[in-house]
């Protein structure tokens, strides 16, 4: 499967998603920067930071703004990977080959989700410590509510990381199903609807079994999306 997995990046050229994914991780971390002590938050008539309900600290708009990016990220990398295969008949050259399909496709599948948390973990730690360090001489325009030397800030950085990478499989599920590229990524974005947003005080974000029932529905929408493949014609 290891094997696979490198074949996969190889075929894909990750170098790309490497240099997409830091491009990302500069752009995140320069923005929440200036929202944290740049004022760019800031109401310009009260001068103080305006913010929706629930997003009154730093760590709920890093979560938000990389949960955010890497959703729709991984996304169009399962829809690149996959998706596209589909579309463009390259599937069929390696289902050819003498390899299970559903092995091709776990491997496709791991591949993309891999890459994306590891990239989508060390994006936030980046900014986690860019916007600790700025904080020892300047002040932010919200609390700073995170410890970056508690374990348990680790705990929830690497399992909220895993929660929403996992997430993109209902995006792929969608996107085979209609064997768009496009249905995949509009479905990622219908997932931030979802699951970022508010509709008033009301929102999923901060509910504590919401993230496990996701996770639930999502290994469950990325097995249906390898069922019964090796019977299906492409």
């Amino acid at each position: 499967m290891l094997k696979l997995i490198k074949l996969e990046w190889k075929k894909n050229h990750i170098g790309k998603y490497i240099r997409n994914a830091i491009f990302l991780a500069g752009i995140l971390c320069l923005f929440l920067f200036a929202l944290a002590y740049l004022g760019i938050a800031n109401d310009p008539e009260l001068g103080v930071p305006d913010f929706a309900p629930g997003m009154g600290n730093m760590s709920a708009s890093i979560e938000l703004f990389t949960s955010m990016s890497f959703l729709i990220f991984t996304s169009a990398m399962l829809s690149s990977f996959i998706v596209s295969a589909y579309e463009n008949k390259t599937m069929n050259l390696m289902f050819s080959y003498p390899i299970k399909r559903q092995k091709i496709l776990i491997s496709q599948m791991l591949a993309v989700w891999i890459f994306s948390f590891g990239a989508l973990t060390l994006t936030k730690l980046f900014i986690y410590g860019c916007i600790w360090m700025g904080s020892r001489t300047m002040v932010s325009a919200f609390p700073i509510d995170f410890d970056m030397t508690s374990f348990g800030f680790y705990m929830q950085l690497i399992t909220k990381s895993a929660v929403i990478v996992t997430m993109s499989f209902i995006s792929l599920f969608v996107g085979l199903k209609m064997k768009s590229s496009k249905a995949a990524l509009i479905s990622s974005f219908l997932l931030i609807l979802l699951t970022q947003a508010n509709v008033g005080d009301l929102t999923m974000r901060n509910n504590a079994v919401f993230p496990v029932i996701l996770t639930v529905v999502s290994l469950v929408f990325a097995f249906l999306s390898i069922y019964r493949v090796e019977k299906k014609d492409l």
